[in-house]
């Protein structure tokens, strides 16, 4: 019975390997996504415009400005000379940010170390609400600055805050994006391959005479199941070698104990593949019924927005997501120098999830061939 299981997985494998067209549909989105992603997935602020209204004119809102110049995030600086003008930019989305210096700035600034009855230097920053995230994240940016330059100026402080960002010291991007493309990818190979298994062999007529072979229901899934596993593990395990070698992401965990949790985690999503699988007639309703199920669990697995941000009940829902705990256990192995104890946490919520999808799917499975 092995050697028939063998020879089904093996057949699964020719079917997605023995064409050209379909070999490059394995390797080619993995090539692609491992290229694009890093560079364009990317929540960086870098080469924008930011307007500046400088009213002011003295020398502390003068060197500010240049400042502001200075930094990566802005290459361009439109100089705003009236209140009309500035509104007009932001309407016309010409920057993505301005500053608007007031006229006693620079005066109320000097106060704050000389006099002894400081004003408030105010200091007002216009975002553009269209671009909402981008806009957060260098309001960000010239706050450090605005907030620097402040603490240089006053004699009143005695504190100094130092700012050390955990794990990713330099707040490079790709270290976030690379690790969390290895779950995603993991979650394609396991989920479409497992989908289109059974559909196919529907859509082609072949389906019955699968049946009449001597192989269970039950060995017949896990010959859809195998190869899926295979193939996303494959395409996960390139994507972590692209990540370590050419974009120089450190990996501080054990390679093995990642292996686990890619076959854990294919695993749990196969079963809802063959669910998936077995309620669907052609390739078309498997396909479409995988990224029904993909895109709600990207949304909750806290790739796109943190978890603890959500309303209660998605939170709860989120927990019973394995792509949650894949990407958590890829970034800890990646970053935070995970042990197999510090992995297990994340490893076996994975294998219930498996445990329980694949019993429903196998379930489903042969309600719909009985």
């Amino acid at each position: 019975m092995l050697y028939r299981l063998l020879q089904l997985v093996k057949k699964e494998l020719q079917i997605l390997f023995g064409e050209k067209r379909a070999r490059m549909m394995m390797i080619g989105p993995v090539i692609v996504q491992t290229a694009l992603f890093p560079f364009a997935a990317t929540m960086e602020v870098r080469d924008n415009t930011v307007a500046i209204y400088n009213e002011d004119n003295g020398a502390e809102s003068v060197e500010l400005s240049q400042r502001i110049a200075k930094t990566a995030a802005f290459t361009t600086v439109l100089k705003i000379h009236s209140q009309k003008d500035l509104i007009d930019v932001m309407n016309r989305q010409k920057a993505l940010i301005a500053v608007h210096f007031p006229q006693n700035f620079s005066a109320s600034l000097l106060s704050q170390s000389h006099s002894a009855s400081p004003q408030t230097a105010q200091v007002q920053v216009i975002l553009d609400g269209r671009r909402s995230n981008a806009g957060q994240i260098a309001n960000s940016y010239i706050s450090q600055i605005i907030n620097g330059y402040i603490l240089e100026k006053s004699t009143r402080t005695a504190t100094t805050i130092l700012v050390r960002n955990a794990y990713n010291p330099n707040l490079n991007f790709k270290w976030h994006i690379l690790p969390c493309l290895i779950a995603i990818i993991t979650t394609l190979g396991a989920l479409i391959v497992t989908a289109l298994s059974v559909a196919r062999e529907r859509e082609e007529g072949t389906f019955d005479q699968l049946l009449v072979t001597p192989l269970t229901p039950g060995y017949i899934m896990a010959g859809k199941t195998v190869p899926g596993i295979m193939v996303a593990v494959g395409q996960a395990t390139i994507i972590a070698l692209a990540a370590i070698v050419v974009y120089r992401v450190p990996f501080t965990g054990s390679f093995f104990t990642l292996l686990l949790g890619m076959v854990m985690y294919g695993l749990s999503l196969s079963g809802v593949g063959l669910f998936i699988s077995s309620i669907c007639s052609t390739q078309q309703q498997a396909f479409l019924g995988a990224f029904s199920f993909m895109i709600p669990a990207m949304m909750l697995s806290g790739f796109i927005g943190p978890i603890e941000n959500m309303p209660r009940f998605l939170q709860v829902i989120s927990h019973a997501n394995p792509l949650y705990y894949f990407i958590q256990l890829v970034k800890g192995l990646f970053l935070k120098q995970f042990t197999f104890a510090d992995a297990f946490p994340y490893l076996w919520p994975m294998l219930l999830i498996a445990l329980f999808t694949l019993s429903v799917g196998h379930w489903v499975f042969r309600h719909y061939i009985e």
